[in-house]
């Protein structure tokens, strides 16, 4: 397989049909749980009525049971949520805003938010609308209420400086940026030129070219819930020193959610490898893979469970067989939507940059895929351009893995037949 040139995916993951048959079998009431500063797998186990051989076995856990704070476990059918703590509140759109920053600041998800108030499009929220915020979420950090009421300001561009420089340092969106100052090429903006910057931060930028993307030295992260500067310096390939020098922190066990910290360094490491079937993947991608990953490792994302239900959903939407659309997400990555690999295949439906922008035409809107809803509306709608005018169910698949165009002028490659196989096996468990 020529996984430099593959048109759609250039990487899958390593599942075989044995384990898919695990997953299909998930209890459909499972619940995702964040690990809190000072959990253990004894002390979940007991609060959600499990045992902690359930836990390590459900969540491939070693065999210490290491858990690290802000990391995300299934609790498996028997399980017991925490009771919400008050009712669901409400909050005013403010300027800058997205339904993605609404719901990091409440401790929520898209998805949640999008439920409490009927949205069809999470990226259709206007100033001075009220969100119904659902319960027990708590309420916003003093950090994050400061800077939702901050007005937008203005920032003059400086030598060295790119869009997506700019909008790291604020805490925005490269989209974001350019739709507010009218920039039509983010990659053209001048010396000098005053730029307004909104306020609060938006949804998460992926990165498609970590060297053209991050040329300055150091990054911004925005502390979330269950953080650890531990955590966020593993996650970043640094150390607990060098960012509480950074910041000049006088504690490093205190840091607070919304808290915006300078990493040294630039863009995170080891989170991803570089090599996959024997290919090794460019630095520049590798980096930009690690980047994504740190922000899907940063988010909330739906449990593989709902995921999958997602992905149900979105295909029965566009008119795609749902046991199709579900065989390739399983096979891609599990149902895991924090899930990227070496050749920056991101999320459930494991899609490439370049192939989400192509799934943005077809839909007719931009897609993110670092957001759940947006990531399965790719890859199905993907799906559904590879099966028109007829094409055989066998041959999209093989598309989807090998790149149409690859596959119409060589044939499967053989690694493509174990997919095309394997995927089709796996259609039949979903029916």
């Amino acid at each position: 397989m020529d996984l430099k040139t593959a048109g759609i995916r250039t990487v899958s993951t390593s599942l075989t049909a044995t384990a898919a048959l695990a997953l299909v079998a998930a209890p459909a009431h499972a619940q995702d749980y964040v690990v809190q500063p000072g959990d253990t797998v004894s002390a979940i186990a007991n609060g959600h009525g499990l045992t902690v051989s359930t836990i390590v076995a459900t969540n491939h856990l070693d065999a210490r049971a290491t858990i690290y704070a802000g990391q995300h476990l299934t609790l498996p059918d028997g399980s017991t949520a925490p009771a919400a703590t008050s009712a669901p509140k409400t909050y005013v759109v403010a300027q800058g805003d997205t339904l993605w920053a609404i719901a990091s600041r409440f401790h929520t998800s898209v998805a949640a938010l999008q439920l409490a108030n009927g949205m069809a499009d999470s990226s259709l929220i206007r100033i001075g609308e009220s969100l119904s915020i659902p319960g027990g979420v708590g309420t916003p950090s003093a950090a994050a209420t400061a800077a939702a009421s901050t007005p937008a300001g203005t920032y003059v561009v400086q030598s060295g400086d790119t869009l997506w420089s700019i909008a790291l340092k604020f805490g925005t969106s490269v989209t974001g940026l350019a739709q507010l100052n009218g920039v039509s090429n983010p990659s053209l903006i001048r010396v000098n030129q005053p730029l307004v910057i909104p306020a609060g931060a938006t949804a998460p930028v992926v990165s498609t070219n970590a060297s053209a993307l991050a040329p300055t030295p150091a990054a911004t992260y925005v502390v979330v819930r269950g953080d650890t500067l531990s955590g966020i310096a593993a996650r970043f390939g640094t150390s607990v020193s060098s960012i509480a020098s950074a910041n000049a922190l006088t504690n490093p066990s205190i840091i607070r959610t919304g808290q915006s910290l300078t990493i040294p360094g630039g863009t995170p490491t080891g989170l991803v490898g570089d090599t996959f079937l024997g290919y090794k993947y460019p630095a520049d991608v590798v980096a930009s893979a690690n980047i994504n990953k740190a922000t899907l490792n940063a988010m909330d994302v739906p449990s593989r469970v709902k995921m999958q239900q997602l992905v149900i959903d979105t295909a029965n939407s566009m008119g795609v067989d749902p046991a199709l659309a579900q065989a390739i997400a399983y096979q891609e990555s599990g149902f895991n939507m924090r899930a990227v690999s070496p050749a920056n295949a991101i999320g459930c439906m494991q899609v490439i940059p370049t192939s989400g922008e192509w799934a943005s035409g077809l839909v007719g809107r931009d897609l993110n895929l670092l957001i759940a809803d947006d990531n399965a509306a790719a890859g199905v709608a993907i799906l559904k351009q590879l099966l028109r005018d007829g094409t055989p169910v066998e041959t999209a698949i093989a598309g989807y893995y090998q790149g149409e165009r690859s596959v119409r002028e060589h044939g499967l490659n053989p690694d493509t037949k174990q997919y095309v196989a394997s995927v089709t096996a796996l259609m039949a468990r979903f029916k």
